[in-house]
């Protein structure tokens, strides 16, 4: 490691929020030489093979490579995971050499990462295996369930709780996150999704949609037998596709 200006990489394909981690680390920790940030995953190992940062803070969901995949071939470098999951889903390496930040995070707890990045520079302390045992067994097979999605809303990121939503519908290369006060665009699929989803509260009920089974009042069929499902949050019903109508038999 640098005897002096430690060197830090942050990867994120979410422009604005590298952005925002960019303006406040030069804001808490000006002595930190920051490389140019990397859009996905396989920048970001391009990144630590051609710089070897001190420092990386790493998306966990990326294009190309995830975080995980990065700093699994990371050598001698501190990883800080930036995460939309829950703590429970990281408590499992919380006091470790590597640390996490949950989106959204404030300045007190970005500092306090700082401080313990500080600390194991200064005392020369290399980054750890075990930890990162640890971390693919909370988070590399699904040890924890998506909590909050990020959307883009005009030149911001808004983050929601999954909870919040109430059904997500896939067109073309954007599914559309509808909530209680409104509708956002994100460019997960729904495959994606699913995968990612509690099963038991989100139910895909046709090919392009997945609704917030807590969010549903009745399912009934209209003069054509057609089946929907009418929501407590929204207006509108829900279509539900003859591959998906078993799901409501006892509705």
């Amino acid at each position: 490691m640098t005897e002096s200006a430690p060197l830090a990489l942050i990867a994120d394909d979410e422009p604005h929020l590298a952005e925002y981690l960019r303006q406040r680390l030069k804001a808490l920790w000006p002595g930190l030489e920051l490389l140019p940030t990397a859009r996905n995953g396989l920048e970001a190992a391009t990144a630590m093979r051609e710089h070897a940062p001190d420092i990386a803070f790493l998306d966990i969901r990326m294009p190309g490579l995830t975080g995980l995949e990065v700093a699994s071939a990371a050598d001698g470098c501190f990883c800080v995971f930036v995460t939309a999951f829950d703590h429970y889903a990281v408590e499992a390496f919380e006091r470790d050499a590597i640390d996490y930040l949950l989106k959204p995070y404030t300045d007190e707890r970005l500092a306090k990462t700082i401080a313990k990045l500080k600390e194991k520079l200064d005392a020369h302390i290399p980054p750890t295996a075990p930890t990162m045992e640890r971390l693919r067994h909370a988070l590399g097979n699904g040890g924890g369930r998506l909590t909050w999605i990020r959307a883009g809303q005009g030149n911001e990121v808004k983050l929601i709780a999954v909870d919040d939503v109430c059904y997500f519908h896939a067109a073309d290369k954007y599914t559309t996150v509808v909530t209680r006060q409104g509708e956002y665009l994100i460019r997960t699929s729904l495959k994606e999704l699913t995968e990612q989803l509690d099963p038991d509260h989100f139910w895909q009920v046709h090919r392009a949609t997945l609704v917030n089974v807590r969010d549903i009042e009745e399912a009934g069929r209209d003069f054509t037998g057609h089946l929907s499902l009418k929501l407590r949050s929204r207006p509108e019903r829900v279509a539900v596709s003859r591959a998906y109508a078993n799901l409501f038999k006892q509705m």
